[in-house]
């Protein structure tokens, strides 16, 4: 049995057919997901959905591309939603120094205001880090020992992997390992501890190459599997058996329907 740990079946593009994505899923032996927050909206629409699944469970978390909207009113909702039994983690949180869509202060302020959240709380965290591993890092060294999560769709280099597992972190990789190009990923998926690593489809986006430019959907995390296992030298079984374990572990899931 396969955990995607990092989806948005809340986003539209899966509003037509979202019942059969889940089949799809269950066929493949993805028997979990997690759908997770970026807004107040989208967090609402993943504990929902969590509430009528129980293959489904659900973050709640402001993106650093909406953290201009974070205020206390927004923390206090998030605060609400994180109550319900199917929410497993605050999230995604974290920098994106790519788009900065949000000012770079207002970014680290609405990540360490959520990391406090999840330290009352006591969730892990899920983190969006895009070209701001340093900040990322810094914020996170301040957090050592009171909070753990998932690096989702790791970027970073074998030195980051490293200080991310100290500081109580599993390394999440999804379809972007598959890509051509992506030979520091594949050389960090080969070195790190199978113990650390997590999977994830971070659908619609980021397609596996063999079905790149397809909208991506949970179904196809067992070619992200594939690729990791073949790095690792042992089978997709054993691959699925300990990185569900993994999931299991950091987000405290029960046991799959």
């Amino acid at each position: 049995m396969f955990v995607d740990t990092h989806a948005h079946l809340q986003w539209a593009s899966f509003d037509d057919d979202r019942k059969n994505v889940l089949e799809r899923a269950k066929e493949k032996r993805v028997t979990r997901i997690v759908n997770i927050g970026f807004d107040i909206d989208g967090s609402l629409k993943g504990v929902e959905l969590a509430d009528s699944h129980k293959e489904l469970y659900a973050t709640v978390g402001i993106h650093p591309h909406n953290a201009n909207a974070l205020d206390k009113k927004t923390v206090d909702k998030l605060r609400e939603l994180a109550a319900n039994p199917k929410v497993v983690a605050i999230g995604e949180i974290g920098l994106d120094y790519y788009r900065n869509l949000s000012p770079r202060e207002v970014q680290k302020q609405a990540f360490e205001t959520q990391l406090v959240l999840a330290q009352e709380l006591e969730l892990p965290v899920v983190i969006h880090d895009r070209e701001a591993h340093d900040d990322v890092l810094q914020v996170l060294s301040r957090f050592k020992g009171k909070i753990k999560g998932v690096m989702h769709c790791f970027s970073g280099n074998k030195e980051m992997a490293q200080q991310c597992t100290d500081l109580g972190f599993k390394i999440s990789f999804n379809g972007t390992i598959t890509y051509p190009k992506a030979h520091e990923l594949r050389g960090i998926a080969k070195w790190i501890d199978l113990k650390s690593i997590l999977l994830e489809t971070d659908c619609p986006f980021l397609a596996p190459q063999e079905v790149r430019g397809k909208r991506n959907e949970p179904s196809f995390l067992p070619m992200i599997a594939q690729e990791i296992a073949n790095l690792k030298r042992v089978s997709v079984d054993d691959l699925a058996e300990t990185t569900t374990r993994n999931a299991e572990e950091i987000l405290k899931l029960s046991a799959a329907p």
